[in-house]
């Protein structure tokens, strides 16, 4: 199991096993979100066995299984919920890491650029481009022009302010505008 990080507080990844967990924690992930049905799965890594060993491990988990070729309005507010309440990073897993990543970016429409969303999740060889017309935000990506290196701004913390929105750490976060607390 390998964390593949999207954003510095959302990682995605394949499926894990009861071995990952202890790996998973020291990681400094506080949550962790199964994006995947029972009904693909042996019993012995089905989301309750997962779930008993994250919580004993001092972690959240969260059930949201997305079947794929069908994520629901359902899933994508499950998602971002357990992304946007999570008192820190947050590991979420699937067959892949696919479905989970697919989720997370549909989960931030509309709130962080499109561009932003497809090319964090091609870095770990993540093919949104289908999804673009779903995925494109109202803002476009006008926060970043003139930027050096056409960076996004930041909350200070190296997250990208838009990536930010909604984490516990950068409350304050308002529009195109990151407010420090």
């Amino acid at each position: 199991m390998r964390p593949r990080n999207l954003t510095p507080i959302y990682a995605v990844s394949p499926q894990i096993f009861p071995a990952d967990v202890a790996a998973i924690r020291s990681a400094g992930f506080v949550r962790v979100i199964c994006n995947r049905p029972d009904s693909e799965i042996p019993p012995e890594i089905h989301a309750d066995r997962i779930r008993a060993l994250v919580e004993a491990a001092g972690m959240e988990f969260v059930m949201n299984p997305v079947t794929g070729g069908a994520i629901s309005r359902d899933n994508i507010g499950a998602q971002k919920k357990a992304m946007t309440t999570a008192e820190g990073p947050v590991f979420a897993y699937c067959a892949s890491g696919n479905r989970s990543s697919i989720v997370w970016a549909l989960a931030q429409a509309g709130d962080v650029c499109a561009d932003e969303l497809i090319a964090a999740a091609a870095r770990w060889g993540y093919d949104l481009e289908p999804f673009r017309a779903a995925l494109a935000a109202p803002i476009g990506c006008s926060w970043s022009a003139g930027r050096p290196g056409g960076a996004p701004p930041t909350t200070g913390s190296g997250i990208p302010a838009k990536m930010a929105l909604h984490h516990p750490s950068t409350r304050h976060f308002t529009g195109a505008r990151f407010m420090p607390p």
